[in-house]
């Protein structure tokens, strides 16, 4: 189960990060359900793609890894697979 803990924690935030998403880009707000789930999956995978790139040695903060990491690279990426949708939805 302790290997699961990472990716849960980067979905949650991801989660997190996808509604506040929603809540920057309300007219174009994919609604909270779609949102959520980009938010989950855009967090696991900027969390595991930065991991597997190195982007964390490379700039300088190779040492935060850990839960830490996975909570900010979640939300980030969780904030902006939402908004990249919301480009493509119709008005």
């Amino acid at each position: 189960m302790e290997q699961f803990l990472p990716y849960i924690i980067q979905a949650i935030s991801g989660l997190v990060g996808g509604n506040i998403a929603g809540l920057l880009a309300k007219a174009k707000s994919l609604g909270p359900i779609l949102n959520s789930i980009l938010g989950a999956v855009g967090g696991i995978g900027a969390a595991q793609g930065a991991q597997a790139a190195g982007i964390l040695e490379a700039i300088g903060l190779g040492s935060m890894g850990g839960t830490g990491a996975d909570i900010g690279l979640g939300a980030i990426g969780g904030l902006v697979l939402p908004l990249l949708g919301s480009l493509f939805k119709k008005k």
